[in-house]
This record gives structure tokens, C-alpha cells and sequence, in this order.
């Protein structure tokens, strides 16, 4: 994807989906359990990836550098952002170079209205470590209601996104971002009678977050064109060789599944 032809052009939306593993997404594709992300995603699957970090804040913090998850596989592999800076091998003739210490304030000085809807506590501008990736936006938004603990989530956090695209005119262009949060433990209440968080559990939260997603993607037509990427920032381990959680060096949590896709605008009634 040529982002120099897209910035500036196309609204921008960016989706961490918190603590996604990839084997579980790349499963529930193939399953047919998440059939709104799969009818967007290039080829109907995922794409297999591997995160800068194995935690939210580290993982963001190489996102908003330019740094995306790296494909896969061996080699060199072109970003479609860089900060400017020498000796950078990764940088195409396709990669939008921002003069800028960070992504959000590359696009703001691009035109771009930038906002953030947090998920998970580095988020959560309760304190001043949890206001730090959400303070590079021109407006960000966080309640106990977009959290971890809250059941519906995803639904508030995409209200919410609806309602914030709606209210930027058209020819503004718009850098959403989005920290899903309904992944990231606990998600055992994704689960009747799930006495736990377990794989189990992280498959049913995805298939929540699914069918949440809609309504996103029909604003996001509507003012269109629009690119979006939809990743993860890092896994998570259910007891895989003994370990649990993140913010350790596991292949699951290190494997991460990732998406880039463009929509066109609907055209006008």
C-alpha cells in the first residue's frame, strides 16, 4: 500500500485488539465465528505477524514510531510509516515519512483530527503513566465503561467512535485509533459458567468484539474512503509451557495477527 497516496486522502483508522492471539483469530477466521472482520480482511484471513513488544505500553509506544508489527517471515519489510530519521532500512518509496517524534503528531501536522479511545489502563488517564499514549491526540476518551471489567465494552467504545466521526465534517480527515479492550483479561465473562480466563474464553470475547464492529466500519464508508489496520499489540499465554499472562518472551505472545484493508465511501443517497 502506497501510504503517500492514502495520507491526506483517507480518513485512518488504526485497531489494537488487546492481547489477540494470533492462533485463536486465525481459528475463529476459519470457523466462521468472526464472519464481519473476515469479510474485510485481504484474502478472508490474517495475516501472521510478529509485535515490537510483548506488552500494551511498549508495543504502542513502537506503533506510534512507525513501527507496525513485522511480517512473518525473513528479510527487510517496508513500513507504510517512518519517523525521519539516518539509516533506516525499512523506509520505501510507499512509506509516508513524517517529520515527527511520533505517528499522531505526523498526521496532526498532515491535517489529519486525531482521537483516541482507550481500552486497557495505559489508557485510562487516571494517572499520569495512563495519560501518556492517550496525550498525543487531539482528544481522547477513556470510562470504567470502555475497560476491562465492563461487558460491553466494545459496544460503548464503538458508540462512542461512531458518534466522534459523526461529528467531524467530511472534509476533515480523522486518525481514529482504538484500544479494544474485551480481549485483554479477565474475558471470562465472555463465557457462561467459565469459572476462569482461558482460551476458551479469549475465543468467545473475539467473537463478541465481532459482532460489535459494524457499525464502525458503516461510518467509516460513509465518510470515506478510509484505510484501516486492525492488529494485535501482543498475545497472551493460558498456561502455553507453563507460563501465563504477556511481557514475556513466549512465541504467542511474540505471534500476533495483523490486517490492512482500504474502504470505499458509500456512495450518496
Amino acid at each position: 500500500m502506497d501510504m503517500n497516496a492514502v495520507v491526506g486522502t483517507h480518513d485512518l483508522l488504526f485497531i489494537t485488539l488487546d492481547t489477540l492471539r494470533y492462533d485463536v483469530a486465525e481459528a475463529l477466521c476459519a470457523q466462521g465465528r468472526t464472519p464481519n472482520l473476515a469479510a474485510l480482511l485481504p484474502g478472508g484471513r490474517w495475516e501472521k505477524r510478529h509485535s515490537p513488544a510483548s506488552f500494551t505500553y511498549a508495543a504502542h509506544h513502537a506503533f506510534f514510531a512507525g513501527f507496525l508489527p513485522t511480517p512473518a517471515t525473513p528479510g527487510l519489510h517496508p513500513r507504510l510509516f517512518a519517523m525521519r530519521f539516518e539509516g533506516s532500512e525499512t523506509t520505501a518509496p510507499g512509506t509516508c515519512v513524517l517529520d515527527a517524534p511520533d505517528l499522531v503528531t505526523g498526521l496532526s501536522g498532515r491535517g489529519y483530527h486525531t482521537v483516541c479511545i482507550g481500552g486497557v489502563g495505559f489508557f485510562n488517564k487516571r494517572n499520569p503513566l495512563g495519560n501518556v499514549l492517550p496525550g498525543l491526540f487531539a482528544e481522547s476518551h477513556w470510562s470504567p465503561e470502555m475497560g476491562v471489567r465492563d461487558a460491553r465494552s466494545t459496544e460503548h467504545q464503538v458508540a462512542l467512535a461512531v458518534s466522534r466521526l459523526e461529528a467531524v465534517p467530511r472534509s476533515q480527515r480523522v486518525f481514529l485509533f482504538i484500544n479494544v479492550s474485551a480481549l485483554h483479561q479477565p474475558n471470562r465473562q465472555y463465557l457462561p459458567g467459565a469459572p476462569e480466563d482461558s482460551l476458551d474464553t479469549h475465543a468467545a470475547a473475539l467473537e463478541y468484539v465481532d459482532g460489535c464492529l459494524p457499525p464502525l466500519f458503516a461510518a467509516l464508508r460513509r465518510r470515506g474512503p478510509a484505510c484501516c489496520i486492525v492488529c494485535s499489540d501482543h498475545g497472551t499465554a493460558y498456561g502455553d509451557d507453563g507460563y501465563t499472562g504477556h511481557r514475556l518472551g513466549h512465541p504467542v505472545v511474540w505471534t500476533v495477527p495483523y490486517a490492512e484493508f482500504t474502504l470505499d465511501r458509500d456512495p450518496a443517497p
